[in-house]
């Protein structure tokens, strides 16, 4: 059987892409092959509808083994990975009891937020440091107090040389957040910082915090492109001020966001273990120092207040493309998050979302399992071309600090978080449960509250005079949340009601439509089977007290249906038609205003409506 197999593929003649291509021309039936079927990537770069071997034949990467430079296959020769969870409480005491709590239900990693760094020897009593990795954020300023308490503990631990964990010094926080000067005395605390932490090597200081343009809307290539500019002025500044390339280096630690982009999420993270590992080698690092350390952590952009457990879906996506990736650590957020404190209930099911893809599904058994891949390797080199552009383009405008400085990093972000926020109104851009099938019944209004669960006490600043544009953290989907709001706020429920008439298909499918369209706005939707003349459908919405008759038929019988169910209606609601039919500028001149379909902004529109509907 063996020796048969290569007859066995000489049966079958090789089709070349050509070919390929020739045959899928054809089905399509004259359809453009690039309008239809080339996927325009908001990231810099089209993405084909099928890829062969032929696309990664000269990729540079395509022969390394996972922990080989360049690393684009992982750093260890394992996909094993830490599960980390956010530690809260009002006090030090609270929070050691549920880092305790949490750590039992199989959390490795521990996020602790700090404002007195003597508060960790009561946070972390009973953790076992040689066997938990800690990772603390704490105020400006006082990065070097909370590193030296920490050291202590590891020390009295006798951890030293197991212990895992970070302290996140980010003097980029206040420019990113809130606009705010850059600190001058940056490089010398950072100094005395790696001097506090020197003798644990497993500690790491330097933090590149990318997740916080990710929470901002920023596009994959961006998030990827401006955190290796953040590692680079590390590399630089520190290295500058006399420590040597793999003395920073090893205490670098990238925390990255994940979105919902499930294949190109999975290639972000092999595409810059690729691009670090090349620039810490230009620095004139040796190849075992060029690794890059990352926790990633799901986005909060794309989570909703409405039809919230939907947040699982989301988060569930962006957990397996990290995990696929092989990163170090993972922290999969709570799916009530965005509007309150999380609960027992929303941490454990947090919790086991990582569990169950590591310790059930075994998703730590295969390192790199999309190698090979060649939908993935491509996708892995174009969002690394792409984000090589973005990184260059950072150095020659001065570097990520001085782009920081005149808030040009934080306005490109902006814009991309502008332009999604707009596809989401367009729903070109789809958030299940927020702008495409909402739950019309749905009330959100009591369930929002404080989201702040943790003792650090260092709240929000507000901008000041002289202070630089900074990030906007407002999710996808605040602005369609604000419009349902509106309407639980308001003392009328708007009645939507569907006049279905005529052509069956059409009918049905516009109704549809419609229903989800209005139900976004959290209007009350009155559907319909059918009615047989206008008139008894535009009775039946008057008997139902609408507040908005949406016609409902084919664009054939709109030129006759439409003039008469205005004229029927008489201005007793307001009147709409589902659809742009070719007689769309007829009934205009008619007096007809209202058309909804799949080219309008449904926020836009609908905001104008609550305009006129609500009291």
């Amino acid at each position: 059987m063996a020796n048969n197999k290569e007859t066995l593929f000489d049966a079958f003649p090789p089709v070349s892409t050509e070919e390929w291509k020739a045959k899928i021309t054809a089905d399509l039936k004259g359809a453009d092959y690039d309008k239809k079927l080339v996927w325009r990537t908001n990231e810099g770069f089209n993405v084909q509808p099928f890829y062969r071997r032929e696309d990664i034949a000269d990729l540079p990467f395509i022969g390394s083994l996972p922990g080989e430079f360049p690393y684009v296959r992982g750093t260890k020769d394992n996909n094993d990975w830490l599960i980390r969870q956010q530690v809260s409480g009002a006090t030090a005491e609270e929070m050691n009891s549920h880092a305790l709590h949490i750590l039992d239900k199989g959390v490795e990693s521990l996020g602790i937020k700090v404002k007195d760094p003597e508060d960790l020897k009561v946070i972390l009593k009973g953790v076992d440091l040689k066997k938990v990795e800690v990772n603390v954020t704490c105020c400006p300023g006082k990065a070097v107090a909370v590193a030296a308490v920490l050291v202590e503990l590891v020390n009295a631990a006798g951890a030293a040389d197991d212990f895992k964990g970070s302290v996140d010094y980010n003097p980029f926080r206040r420019l990113l957040k809130h606009g705010l000067a850059f600190p001058k005395d940056a490089v010398k605390e950072g100094l005395a910082l790696y001097e506090t932490v020197k003798a644990v090597k497993g500690l790491k200081c330097f933090a590149v915090d990318s997740f916080l343009f990710n929470n901002a809307g920023a596009y994959i290539t961006q998030e990827l492109g401006y955190a290796l500019a953040w590692g680079a002025e590390w590399m630089t500044v520190m290295s500058e001020a006399g420590m040597t390339v793999a003395e920073v280096a090893s205490r670098i630690k990238f925390n990255m966001g994940i979105s919902s982009n499930y294949f190109m999420e999975l290639a972000k993270f092999r595409a810059g273990r690729m691009l670090w590992a090349e620039i810490v080698k230009a620095y004139g690092a040796d190849e075992a120092d060029c690794k890059m350390h990352v926790h990633a952590v799901t986005s909060k952009f794309n989570q909703t207040l409405y039809d919230s457990h939907v947040n699982l879906l989301r988060s569930m996506t962006e957990t397996m493309s990290a995990a696929l990736a092989g990163v170090d650590s993972l922290e999969t957020l709570p799916f009530d998050q965005c509007y309150e404190c999380p609960d027992e209930f929303s941490e454990r099911i947090a919790r086991n979302q990582q569990v169950l893809l590591r310790d059930e599904s075994h998703l730590d058994k295969v390192v790199d399992p999309a190698g090979g891949s060649y939908y993935i390797e491509t996708l892995t080199a174009s969002i690394a071309a792409q984000a090589w552009k973005i990184f260059n383009e950072v150095e020659d405008n001065g570097g990520f600090e001085a782009m920081l400085k005149k808030g040009e990093i934080q306005a490109k972000v902006n814009e991309s978080g502008v332009k999604r926020h707009l596809d989401v109104a367009r729903r070109k851009e789809n958030l299940l449960g927020t702008n495409q099938y909402p739950n019309f019944n749905e009330k959100a209004l009591d369930k929002v509250k404080d989201t702040c669960c943790c003792n650090c006490g260092c709240g929000s600043e507000e901008p000041q005079d002289g202070a630089v544009e900074y990030l906007n953290f407002d999710r996808a989907a605040s602005q369609f949340e604000q419009l349902r709001l509106d309407t639980e706020r308001s003392s009328v429920r708007p009645k939507v009601f569907m006049l279905t008439i005529g052509n069956l298909a059409m009918r049905l499918a516009r109704a549809q439509f419609s229903s989800n369209f209005f139900g976004c706005a959290g209007y009350e939707i009155i559907d319909n089977i059918g009615f047989n003349t206008v008139k008894e459908g535009i009775d039946a919405a008057m008997e139902k007290k609408a507040d908005v008759v949406v016609l409902c038929s084919s664009d054939d019988e709109y030129a006759q249906y439409a003039p008469e169910a205005f004229k029927e209606l008489n201005g007793r609601a307001m009147f709409v038609v589902a659809g742009a039919p070719a007689c769309m500028e007829d009934l205009k001149a008619q007096g007809i205003e209202n058309f909804i379909h799949v080219r309008v902004n449904v926020l836009d529109t609908l905001v104008g409506f609550n305009a006129k509907l609500l009291k």
